[in-house]
């Protein structure tokens, strides 16, 4: 399956995965989208943050530490697994459980960090596999969620199109943005976000940007 990514002047080729890999193609997609209070949140946040992650297994299980914690929290736990060297696959295996609770995890995402590192998840295959494979082929992994999987797939492979629509702080974004009269569910949100393809992933950042702006705090690691 053809892979690209978006420039400035419009989609290179026949493409069935578009990737945002540059501050340009972010650009791009704003002028495409071209909705009011999207162009409003640009031009007042720019430079929108790439949010790009190397693929992989320490990308996707910084994924999992930040699942239901603050953005602090999960900086926090991550520097420690870091400086631990456990952000290989081999190294997390070897891992005892009383060392990882030191650093930490909770219980569940010890079984979670576990069950990643002996996965054999082919991390160069999921390039080529469409957005709805990726996020199978994620999702069947013990302890990764539709959350985790729309993160990595978003932050890691650059898809254009994913929208993690359990995210709280882009819930709380979109209620202002649109002027909502309560935070949209996980449900809403996905509706909402049908307005944004095939740049949903560009809606995210900015609506993340806003939420920083108007938080003063980052809604994702």
């Amino acid at each position: 399956m053809p892979i690209g990514t978006i420039t400035g002047g419009g989609l290179v080729g026949a493409m069935d995965i578009i990737t945002i890999s540059s501050p340009a193609d972010i650009d791009h997609a704003v002028a495409q989208l071209n909705i009011p209070q999207f162009n409003v949140i640009y031009e007042k946040c720019s430079p929108i943050p790439l949010r790009r992650k190397p693929p992989g297994f320490a990308s996707l299980l910084q994924a999992i530490i930040g699942q239901q914690v603050s953005v602090a929290s999960a900086a926090a736990i991550w520097e420690r697994i870091q400086a631990a060297g456990l952000c290989r696959a081999a190294a997390m295996a070897q891992a005892s459980t009383e060392d990882l609770a030191r650093l930490g995890l909770s219980r569940p995402k010890i079984r979670y960090a576990k069950a990643l590192a002996l996965s054999g998840l082919d991390y160069e295959g999921l390039a080529a596999l469409s957005d709805a494979e990726v996020l199978s082929r994620l999702t069947a992994i013990t302890g990764i969620g539709r959350w985790t999987a729309e993160v990595y797939a978003l932050q890691a492979l650059g898809r254009a199109d994913v929208f993690p629509h359990g995210d709280l702080a882009l819930q709380e974004a979109a209620r202002q943005v649109f002027h909502l009269p309560k935070r949209p569910s996980e449900a809403d949100m996905r509706a909402l976000a049908e307005n944004w393809a095939p740049f949903r992933a560009v809606a995210a950042r900015l609506l993340w940007a806003y939420y920083k702006d108007h938080k003063s705090r980052e809604g994702i690691g």
